[in-house]
């Protein structure tokens, strides 16, 4: 018979137990049975922890779990006594629990690389301010920008004249401290080497060491026709030099666009208000209004009411993925003259009986909910 334990019950769960279940288990048991967790009898938590996690390794995997379930232990060991498997998954598990304190790779058979010293670079942010029309038909300009570029001297590697780095003498290369525990290989990084397991012995005068240099860089940068307030421009590869040989980082540009006195900005479209007198909105009248082209006659017909609104198509913003333009909203405002003078007056008396209205309250009128627009 054998005296092997049944897995189900080494874990603590029951035979149909989900693999979160059986999982959440075996770090619990994995915690609570580390050797160095129990320093008063170390020989036994080990051989209980090794227990624990043969018998993980037999029901985290989903055959072999069916195969345990059908036939006991003979099924996953022709000896009848399984071997645990460390499988990538068994490590997973680990450095979930432990973080990088402990090196499992080390205790079953796994090395753990260095760390590279190559970093990427930082990405910059640089603002640009605009006018109104600047961002309607877009420019060429020339931004400059101060950033850490690769050492000229040292062709980035921190080392004077590009020598060679050399080996960590405190790790030998292997950017690790390792020191054994019983079962288990305690990993540190190397304080000396910061993990990567070189030292550089002669650092470059130009750059202390760093294998960077600041510096301004100048840029020519086109701005589309279209851009709005807070556009982002992102530039590929002209952020900060990467450490070391690592990629540079990218510029992301972003746009700052100054308000125009007359014209509102809503998407690709443009509002404007424009007075007219009394006369020309209930004779109707020709009027020139502004547009980002220049001026443009605009018919304003008889008997026109406040508020109201007129559409100029494509004479807004042009679109900045390059599809035509958005339209202008011309609303045009009926000034009441505030002073009449004599002649004026007199006038206004003759018209009075023949205009005369019943004022009566009104419901909404298109007109009236053309105003909207402005809101």
């Amino acid at each position: 018979m054998n005296g092997k334990t049944d897995y189900y019950e080494v874990l603590g769960v029951p035979r149909d137990a989900d693999e979160q279940t059986i999982k959440s288990a075996y770090r619990r048991l994995a915690l609570q049975y580390h050797p160095d967790r129990n320093p008063d009898r170390k020989a036994e938590a080990e051989e209980k922890f090794k227990e624990i996690t043969e018998a993980y390794s037999v029901l985290a995997d989903r055959e072999k779990r069916a195969a345990y379930d059908r036939y006991g232990f003979a099924a996953v060991s022709g000896s009848g006594a399984a071997a645990p498997d460390f499988s990538a998954t068994i490590f997973s598990d680990f450095e979930d629990l432990f973080g990088s304190f402990f090196d499992f790779g080390e205790v079953f058979g796994r090395s753990r690389g260095r760390r590279s010293r190559a970093e990427r670079g930082a990405d910059l942010r640089y603002e640009v301010e605009l006018s109104f029309e600047e961002a309607a038909t877009g420019l060429d300009t020339r931004i400059k920008i101060p950033r850490n570029e690769i050492c000229g001297s040292c062709h980035g590697s921190g080392s004077r004249g590009g020598s060679a780095l050399t080996n960590c003498p405190a790790c030998a290369g292997r950017g690790q401290i390792r020191h054994s525990q019983g079962f288990f290989v305690v990993s540190r990084t190397c304080p000396q080497c910061q993990g990567t397991g070189q030292v550089n012995r002669d650092p470059c005068p130009d750059c202390s060491g760093e294998g960077r240099v600041r510096r301004e860089k100048v840029l020519n940068l086109r701005i589309p026709a279209g851009v709005d307030e807070g556009t982002r421009l992102r530039v590929a590869g002209e952020g900060e030099a990467g450490l070391f040989g690592g990629p540079p980082g990218d510029l992301y540009v972003v746009l700052r666009v100054r308000p125009h006195p007359h014209f509102e900005r809503r998407g690709d479209d443009l509002y404007l208000s424009i007075p007219i007198s009394v006369a020309q909105a209930a004779l109707g009248a020709e009027i020139s209004v502004p547009t980002l082209d220049g001026t443009q006659k605009l018919r304003i017909p008889e008997g026109t009411q406040p508020g109201a609104v007129f559409r100029l198509r494509g004479k807004g913003m042009p679109s900045l993925n390059g599809r035509g333009r958005g339209d202008l909203y011309v609303a045009v405002e009926v000034v009441i003259p505030t002073r009449l003078r004599g002649e004026q007056r007199r006038l206004f008396e003759m018209l009075a009986p023949s205009v005369r209205v019943e004022n009566k309250p009104l419901s909404r009128s298109a007109g009236e909910k053309a105003r909207d627009v402005f809101g």
